[in-house]
């Protein structure tokens, strides 16, 4: 998931978007756009859009009025995975995470990572176990190995907490 269309941005079909890319107006170069329209994967085409305030504006091909865009308000947009090309050292895309068994530095399994969330200040790892935990993936401070391929995040965690 790059973003998520948020709102609608006038008459003309033109909707708001959240966009997780970095900078965020990069989620206007990846196309087609997919969302999920009722249980079925729909493929778009941006054929306009710009930063505007905090967020994005963008114009999808199709979607010509008010009504139509309102019908996309809250879906994640996706691309396929070989647009985003490979994730640099030290990164990791949230979709690798996801699924990875999280075991702390004294061998206590927390969990798996359901999914993972921006705060602003950091990105959160959402862990269910025997009970779900919030983590934050902060590399050094409190996630100390990341094996993808073995499929295990490391942390300094307190298994209490």
């Amino acid at each position: 998931m790059i973003g998520r269309i948020t709102g609608l941005f006038g008459v003309r079909g033109w909707v708001k978007v959240f966009s997780h890319t970095e900078p965020r107006k990069n989620v206007l170069g990846y196309q087609p756009w997919s969302l999920d329209i009722a249980g079925t994967a729909r493929e778009f085409r941006v054929i306009d859009g710009r930063p505007h305030g905090k967020g994005i504006v963008a114009q999808l091909a199709g979607i010509d009025d008010r009504d139509a865009a309102a019908a996309l308000i809250g879906k994640d947009i996706v691309v396929a995975r070989a647009l985003l090309g490979p994730a640099g050292e030290g990164e990791y895309y949230h979709a690798d995470l996801e699924g990875l068994l999280v075991i702390t530095l004294g061998g206590v399994t927390l969990g798996r990572i359901e999914s993972l969330f921006e705060t602003g200040a950091n990105t959160v790892m959402v862990v269910r176990g025997e009970r779900e935990r919030l983590l934050p993936f902060t590399q050094g401070d409190v996630v100390k190995d990341v094996d993808v391929a073995g499929g295990q995040v490391t942390v300094d965690w307190d298994p209490e907490f």
